[in-house]
């Protein structure tokens, strides 16, 4: 078991839990020998320390279990007994500016800290579940999410294809996939290469990961300010870029088409499996198939891989079925460095540190305008995007295994419904 009570004890100064009362913030009080304190501190420190992008604090019948998520894998990191725990729960949700007397109904909150001279912030959920509360924080590091459009992993074809199409004039720029794929990432380091001098950018998100330091108005979506009534206010606002979170119901992609159609360039989200999908996926959403032909600019589709220890990884030789899984044909040898990482503890065994992503991208071209007006049917848009040179997902990640990137087995993991589907 994981002593969270001692560990790390000599950093603690250098962190600090920020409350923000009517606008004035100050460090959150606590005796520095409580228990509940130290473990709270360390429980953020050794999360922040690793690179893990969620907190989970399970509750289960003798203990409350915690766990990171760190490239995209749950790992366990130690327990508390019942106790304990309760203080512990209850000094987050005093930091997230929950009440810590409401156990009945679920509550979300905010935490601000300072780590090193760093200022972080987490997203925090409370619910309550059979043995107790369960806390999922969401660390929101500003400096993870000012990355440059070069570092993502972009091919040289759709980086050229895409930061082309980021500097329309007007119309819809979509990024699909699961939650978790990086799209929020790939979005702001798109808004670093728009031109945020001579023209009026507004965002709607829900949460603001991170911060713009100039020329960027960014809302906050709350329960009064959803994300129409937000978009509806944006468009008297004199937008030249409006860039939405997520489009999650129909009025809202109604509102980001008809402003994508009257001279503002609309960039956002959906969740859909691959980037042909995203068509299907707005017209279930009430879009008509002609309005959406002649707003799409481009759609991209992405996942992200962990990437191979630097450390340890070493030369690999795929197996059978992993060579077909990724689409080469049984008894083919491909000509490749195959890599993959043994463990060690630069990636705590793991082997692999770090993750990248894997694109598809189609371009609203012509051809494909003409498709979607018609309600063509998906082999059709598929054979078309062929055409204009688009590299699947599948591909993308095969490119990325054979020059010892990642794994086969990773690539197939990330994209393993269109491993079904080829």
């Amino acid at each position: 078991m994981k002593n969270l009570g001692t560990s790390n004890y000599g950093a603690m100064k250098r962190f600090r839990l920020i409350l923000r009362e009517q606008g004035v913030t100050r460090e959150m009080g606590g005796e520095e020998m409580s228990i509940a304190v130290q473990i709270v501190d360390n429980i953020f420190m050794n999360a922040i320390e690793i690179g893990a992008s969620d907190i989970h604090l399970q509750p289960e019948r003798d203990q409350l279990k915690i766990r990171f998520r760190v490239d995209g894998q749950l790992t366990e990191n130690g327990q508390l007994p019942p106790e304990t725990a309760a203080n512990v729960i209850a000094r987050i949700k005093l930091a997230a500016g929950m009440h810590i007397d409401e156990r009945r109904e679920a509550q979300d909150g905010r935490v601000d800290m300072e780590y090193v001279n760093r200022k972080l912030s987490a997203r925090c959920s409370v619910i309550p579940a059979l043995n107790g509360e369960k806390v999922v924080l969401r660390i929101l590091d500003p400096a993870a999410t000012r990355v440059d459009l070069a570092t993502l992993g972009m091919s040289g074809v759709t980086m050229e294809k895409w930061t082309k199409a980021i500097q329309s004039p007007y119309g819809m720029i979509l990024v699909t996939g699961p939650t978790g794929s990086g799209k929020t990432s790939t979005l702001y380091a798109s808004l670093h290469k728009v031109d945020r001098v001579n023209r009026n950018i507004v965002t709607v998100e829900d949460p603001i990961e991170y911060e713009f330091t100039d020329n960027v108005t960014q809302v906050q979506v709350t329960e009064k300010m959803t994300f129409p009534r937000v978009m509806r206010t944006f468009l008297r606002q004199d937008p030249d870029v409006m860039l939405v979170g997520e489009m999650r119901d129909p009025e809202s992609l109604s509102i980001g088409i008809q402003a994508a159609l009257t001279g503002h360039l609309v960039l956002t989200t959906l969740h859909t499996n691959n980037a042909i999908e995203t068509i299907g996926r707005m017209i279930d959403m009430g879009a008509e198939p002609y309005l959406a032909a002649a707003v799409i600019v481009c759609v991209m589709a992405q996942r992200l891989v962990r990437t191979n220890c630097i450390q340890c990884s070493q030369p690999y030789t795929p197996t059978e079925d992993e060579l077909v899984s990724l689409g080469f044909e049984p008894g083919m040898t491909p000509q490749g460095s195959f890599r993959a990482g043994t463990g060690c503890a630069e990636c705590r065994g793991k082997g692999y540190k770090g993750r990248t992503a894997i694109f598809e991208l189609f371009l609203g071209t012509p051809e494909m305008r003409s498709l979607i007006a018609k309600s063509a049917p998906f082999i059709e848009l598929q054979a078309a995007c062929r055409r204009q040179g688009m590299q699947t997902m599948m591909e993308d990640g095969r490119d990325k295994a054979m020059r010892g990137v990642t794994t086969p087995d990773e690539v197939i993991r990330a994209v393993y419904t269109a491993a079904i589907e080829a």
